[in-house]
């Protein structure tokens, strides 16, 4: 993991964050702790902790069942980017073939609110502020402003 703090000012990042693991489940929580207590360290999400860490789990686990098919032998791409004036930027992105996220069954309807499963992606778009899918949807994109 290679990791850069800047001064304050301007448009320059106080945190940024580059790192692969292996698509382990066991990883996910070592991870995300870890961005979360640098980016409290540096002030960087002051109150926007909660969503950012569900976010960040949520997508990092899609990614390494879904994209990875919870094979450790792949690895799943993590950058995180974040300054006072853009807010944090999350992308994680897997080997897979991605999806279409618009065909995803609306969790909140019907008999899918009883699945067991599903409702990753729209906890993400209801947590996060910005969320866009690149690469098929093999690689997402979060923004928490």
């Amino acid at each position: 993991m290679s990791e850069k703090a800047l001064s304050p000012g301007g448009d320059k990042p106080l945190i940024r964050v580059d790192l692969t693991i292996a698509a382990d489940e066991k990883a996910i929580s070592p991870v995300v702790d870890g961005i979360l207590a640098i980016a409290r360290q540096m002030k960087c999400m002051e109150g926007k902790e909660f969503e950012i860490e569900m976010a960040m789990r949520e997508a990092l686990a899609n990614a390494i069942k879904h994209g990875c098919g919870g094979d450790a032998s792949k690895h799943v791409h993590m950058f995180v980017n974040c300054s006072e004036q853009q807010g944090i930027l999350i992308v994680i992105r897997d080997p897979g073939n991605g999806f279409d996220h618009q065909q995803l069954p609306d969790c909140t309807d019907g008999q899918n609110v009883y699945s067991n499963h599903g409702r990753g992606i729209y906890l993400i778009n209801q947590l996060m502020d910005e969320v866009r899918f690149e690469r098929n949807g093999a690689e997402i994109h979060m923004k928490k402003l």
